[in-house]
C-alpha cells in the first residue's frame, strides 16, 4: 500500500493546529502536509515533527492574500517580485522542516487577463522557481485543482500540467496529482494512474471522497481499488511517493471526528499486511 500522510489543515479540526501532529502519529499516519505553516516558527513545527517521529512530506507556498480571495501567483504577470520573495520564504521553511517538496498554486485567471499572457507569466515564473527548489534540493509542484472548489483557477487538467512540466523540463518540477480534483474535472481516474506515474513527472498524490470532499471510502471513487492500481503501477516503474488524506471528515469537528472516520486506512494497511 502507499505510504500515507495526513493533511493537517483539513484532518482534526478539533485540535489547535499544533497539537494536530500529535493526533496524526496516534492515528498511525507517518507522515503529514498542510496548506501553509507560515503562522508558526519553522522550529516550532520541526519540534513538533521530531516530538511524533513523522515526516514533513508537502506543503504550499505563500499563496499571495489568502483571506482576500487570492489563489496564487505564479500566473499573475506584474507580481513576480512578490511571488520570488514568497519562494524564498518557502524554501527557508523546506529547509528548517526536512521537506522534499513545494507546492505552488497557480493563481485565478483574472477576466481582463488573456489566457495566453497568464501561461507565459506563469511558465517564466516555474522556470524560475524550479531553479531555486533545485538549488536548495526540493522538489517543485503544481496542481490542477477544479473550478468547482476554486472558481476561476487558472490550471485544471493533468494532461495541461504535465505539458507544463515537460516544456519546462526541469527534472525537480512535478505534478501534484489530487485524485479527487481529476474526478471532477475529467474521470477516468485509474487510467490516468497508469499514464502518468510511469513518466516520473507525479510528485504526489492526494485524495478525498467525491463529491463532499469527505473521507475516501465516501462517495462515488472507489479507492481501494485505485490503491491497488498505485501499487501495480509503482511496482512497475519505482513510484516511491506519498497520498495525501487532504478531505473534510465527514463528522465535523467534534472529539474522535477524524479517528473514527480512519476506516479506509485501517482498511489499506490490512490489506498490505
Amino acid at each position: 500500500m502507499p505510504r500515507f500522510a495526513a493533511n493537517l489543515s483539513m484532518l482534526y479540526p478539533e485540535f489547535d493546529f499544533l497539537d494536530r501532529f500529535d493526533a496524526a502519529a496516534k492515528d498511525g499516519f507517518p507522515g503529514v502536509e498542510y496548506l501553509f505553516p507560515y503562522a508558526f516558527p519553522a522550529a516550532e513545527i520541526a519540534a513538533r515533527l521530531q516530538a511524533n517521529g513523522l515526516k514533513q512530506v508537502l506543503f504550499n507556498a505563500p499563496p499571495g492574500h489568502w483571506d482576500g480571495g487570492e489563489r496564487g501567483l505564479a500566473c499573475l504577470p506584474g507580481r513576480e517580485s512578490e511571488f520570488r520573495d514568497g519562494i524564498a520564504r518557502a524554501l527557508d521553511y523546506a529547509a528548517a522542516l526536512d521537506c522534499p517538496r513545494v507546492h505552488v498554486m497557480a493563481g485565478l485567471l483574472p477576466a481582463s487577463l488573456p489566457r495566453e499572457t497568464a501561461k507565459a507569466a506563469y511558465i517564466e515564473n516555474l522556470r524560475w522557481a524550479a531553479a531555486e527548489a533545485a538549488k536548495a534540493g526540493r522538489d517543485l509542484l503544481i496542481e490542477p485543482i477544479n473550478t468547482r472548489d476554486i472558481p476561476g483557477f487558472f490550471l485544471n487538467r493533468q494532461d495541461e500540467a504535465h505539458a507544463i512540466a515537460e516544456a519546462i523540463g526541469a527534472p525537480n518540477l512535478k505534478v501534484q496529482f489530487d485524485l479527487y480534483h481529476c474526478q471532477i474535472v475529467e474521470g477516468d481516474v485509474a487510467m490516468k494512474i497508469r499514464q502518468y506515474l510511469p513518466t516520473g513527472r507525479v510528485g504526489h498524490i492526494q485524495i478525498a471522497g467525491v463529491p463532499e470532499r469527505h473521507e475516501p471510502d465516501i462517495g462515488e471513487l472507489n479507492h481501494p481499488y485505485l490503491f491497488k492500481v498505485i501499487d501495480e503501477v509503482s511496482a512497475q516503474c519505482g513510484w516511491d511517493g506519498w497520498v495525501g488524506g487532504e478531505y473534510r471528515p465527514a463528522r465535523g469537528a467534534v472529539p474522535n471526528g477524524t479517528s473514527d472516520g480512519l476506516g479506509w486506512l485501517r482498511a489499506a494497511k490490512a490489506l498490505s499486511a
